[in-house]
């Protein structure tokens, strides 16, 4: 089955691991074949994972794009996602989390990024919260 893409003015994709980039008008490539393709909105550099959910995005990613080094990045996945599932508390946030880890096991990747990316709103929230008691407290008394 073919996948189209359109792509926007300079947009830029990674295809197998090729980063391909788009030149100053719209077009539209056709991929006749399976491959492993990231849109650059998906791509997340190393700088960017400051954030637990972000820690187990960064490895699926990298599964993804980069077969050979499946070992070292589905150890970091693991470990990652076990210590996400030990603070995550919302029901709706751990079945994310196990639906994650089943597409991983199976091998879908994309499906399991697009999932994760579900995560980052619950995060936002979650890493934003502030309790009361600490926020008034701004003096240190």
């Amino acid at each position: 089955m073919a996948l189209k893409l359109s792509l926007k003015p300079g947009e830029k994709i990674v295809v197998n691991g090729a980063v391909i980039v788009n030149g100053d008008r719209r077009s539209t490539l056709v991929l006749q074949n399976k491959a492993s393709l990231l849109r650059e909105k998906d791509i997340m550099l190393a700088e960017e994972v400051d954030t637990p959910v972000k820690h187990v995005y960064f490895p699926i990613m990298l599964m993804y794009m980069d077969e050979k080094g499946f070992k070292k990045y589905h150890e970091e996945f693991v470990l990652r996602m076990t210590e996400l599932l030990g603070v995550v508390e919302n029901p709706e946030a751990k079945t994310l989390c196990v639906a994650i880890s089943k597409d991983v096991m199976d091998g879908e990747f994309y499906k399991a990024l697009m999932k994760c990316k579900k995560l980052f709103e619950y995060e936002k929230v979650r890493l934003a919260y502030v309790p009361e008691s600490i926020s008034d407290d701004t003096t240190g008394e």
